[in-house]
């Protein structure tokens, strides 16, 4: 839809049924992000908070808290929008069928950005204090901004169109801040953001940023899209939302969008940094407190009867759960077009999206010989991390479509399961030691640092998978309560972690224990703290096993071996998914909050018949 405003996108939900209003005062601090989470839970509607603590602002969550409202949020332009990314990822459709693509091309010449000044004169002014001072996680080191838009232009190139407008998040308050002079900006290490200010640091010159809140809501979802090269942010936002992006430069030059409610403006000086976080992540843990950029802050701008938007991250699924949905189904055809050979792939959501990848390529190479064995999707495997966001990833998973047309890579167990089927640990699973990873991931040695490695499987069945407990196991004393997880994969709970060197030696005690055990169908073991919650479901199985380990360091196995610097092992391999003092603290709610929660949904209460 045409939304003007996000005002405008509420009034439209509310008629629709999609979205009720908190008419009771609520507490920035826990409890709004507390009702978030509870009514996403549940698949319920989007939240209007009409009485913020401490604020004088309104506030909207959970607008894209199902795939369903994302829809039909966007009910009138989807299918064009989609046609236009994947023209951008493959623009020889357009020239083989213009006819057929001509409302693609439309769709992006009618949504150019519009300079627009007539509306320098409907903001007001505020300060950083009087925003809506949301906490979501008990030990988040102060409030965030958790839906924003970061606008930032290319030094050498200025300019809307070789801008860059990304979802960071920022700290407003807390650590070492100044109040209402400076906040924290964090953004990880494959941004579009990361290029500008590399840039401005080169030339000793501080970098403009410009900071939208709310708006209509195609322009959170263009701030996060992985858009092909040179489709800009700003037209995917006029031509997701029907509605060219609107915007104008203040009398300090900073860009401001037209539509927002709020705009925060400011500069990022060279090598100025300042303590940011923590902070309760996507990945169901925190992200600790390191130093990132600072941002001086200069205005603070809102309309009239401005409406602040958030969200809540935590352990998936959670909001942006719905986004990432959202976004496969605008882009999902995009990625295989831009790799040859791979048919599709998936980010898991419930392993913490980054952690875990499933993709299913062709395995065309040597056909004149009998048999198939991982090659082509080896070359497809070294593609897929490095590729934007993809590259992050510690476990990829990958297998071969000709073994099976059906397999798809949403379905966790069936996918994990077709893998064990059919790998040769031997010599199928390939690392990649001393790499990036995650900035939010901390399983591995150091901020942005780890391993991957890739499981890769073609060919016929191997094995055939059990679906319980080996007869005869014999535990040494630390091991107890093994569980099946799913066929294939068992969990063994483990005392605490003292160190690697000491689970290296009682992994090979477990080995020596059991010489006559018939692991054949058992190709992984799972070590955790809690076996019974590991494997409770799927989604526990993959959050703890690829959530807290590292593979370099923490996958081990039965009868290992290198081989021309190839490591693998007869079987089974063992991941060691325990918490590690390294580790980030997992996220867990505070029960009093809960508890007001609950007085929200008792009769009388905004939240009746909904939680």
């Amino acid at each position: 839809m045409g939304y003007k405003s996000l005002a405008d996108c509420i009034a439209d939900l509310e008629k629709h049924g999609h979205l009720i209003r908190i008419k009771e005062q609520v507490d920035p601090y826990l409890e709004m992000a507390a009702i978030h989470m509870r009514v996403y839970e549940k698949q319920g509607p989007a939240l209007l908070f009409e009485k913020v603590k401490g604020s004088p602002f309104k506030a909207i969550s959970n607008l894209f808290g199902t795939l369903e409202r994302a829809k039909f949020m966007f009910r009138d332009s989807l299918a064009n929008v989609a046609q236009l990314v994947a023209l951008r990822s493959d623009p020889i459709k357009a020239l083989k069928n213009p006819i057929r693509h001509a409302g693609a091309a439309l769709t992006a010449l009618s949504a150019l950005p519009m300079k627009q000044s007539l509306f320098k004169q409907t903001f007001q002014r505020t300060n950083i204090g009087s925003l809506p001072q949301i906490v979501n996680w008990p030990m988040d080191g102060g409030p965030f901004i958790t839906m924003p838009q970061v606008f930032t232009e290319d030094i050498d190139r200025p300019g809307v169109m070789n801008a860059n407008l990304g979802m960071y998040r920022i700290q407003l308050a807390g650590n070492a801040y100044i109040q209402d002079e400076e906040i924290g900006l964090h953004y990880q290490i494959h941004r579009g953001i990361g290029v500008h200010q590399t840039k401005a640091n080169a030339k000793g010159l501080p970098l403009k940023v410009s900071i939208f809140v709310g708006g209509p809501p195609s322009h959170p979802l263009a701030a996060v899209m992985p858009l092909p090269e040179g489709l800009s942010e700003l037209t995917f936002a006029g031509a997701l939302g029907n509605r060219r992006f609107r915007y104008f430069y203040d009398d300090e030059g900073f860009c401001i969008s037209a539509d927002a409610d709020f705009v925060i403006t400011g500069t990022v000086y060279p090598q100025e940094n300042k303590p940011e976080g923590p902070f309760g992540d996507h990945l169901g843990y925190y992200s600790l407190t390191h130093p990132f950029p600072l941002m001086k802050v200069h205005n603070v701008y809102h309309k009239k009867d401005a409406i602040w938007s958030f969200t809540v991250v935590g352990r998936p699924p959670q909001e942006d759960t719905s986004f990432g949905a959202l976004i496969h189904e605008l882009t999902g055809a995009a990625i295989p077009q831009e790799i040859a050979g791979l048919k599709e792939v998936n980010a898991v959501d419930a392993a913490g999206v980054h952690p875990l990848l499933f993709a299913i390529g062709s395995e065309r190479y040597t056909p004149y010989l009998a048999g198939r064995k991982p090659q082509e999707i080896l070359t497809i495997a070294n593609h897929i991390l490095g590729k934007n966001q993809l590259s992050l990833a510690k476990y990829l998973f990958i297998a071969a479509k000709e073994d099976d047309e059906s397999l798809k890579t949403t379905d966790i167990e069936a996918f994990l399961k077709h893998i064990l089927e059919r790998i040769d640990l031997t010599s199928d699973l390939h690392f990649h030691t001393h790499t990036t990873i995650d900035t939010l991931d901390y399983s591995g040695d150091g901020l942005n640092a780890g391993s991957k490695v890739v499981f890769a499987a073609a060919g016929e069945i191997k094995r055939n998978l059990s679906a319980s407990v080996p007869t005869g196991l014999n535990l040494p004393a630390r091991f107890k309560d093994p569980k099946m997880a799913i066929p294939g994969v068992m969990v063994l709970q483990y005392d605490p972690y003292t160190n690697a060197e000491k689970t290296a030696y009682e992994i090979g005690l477990l080995e020596e224990f059991n010489p006559s055990v018939d692991f054949s169908g058992i190709p992984l073991i799972v070590l955790a703290d809690d076996s019974a919650f590991t494997a409770a479901n799927i989604d526990n199985l993959v959050w703890v096993a690829f959530t807290r380990s590292n593979p370099a360091a923490d996958v081990f196995g039965f009868e290992s071996s290198t081989h021309h610097k190839h490591w693998g092992c007869k079987g089974p391999l063992l991941i060691d998914a325990r918490k590690k003092p390294h580790h980030a603290p997992e996220l867990i709610k505070d029960p009093a909050v809960e508890k007001r929660v609950d007085g929200l949904g008792q009769k009388g209460g905004s939240l009746y018949g909904i939680i």
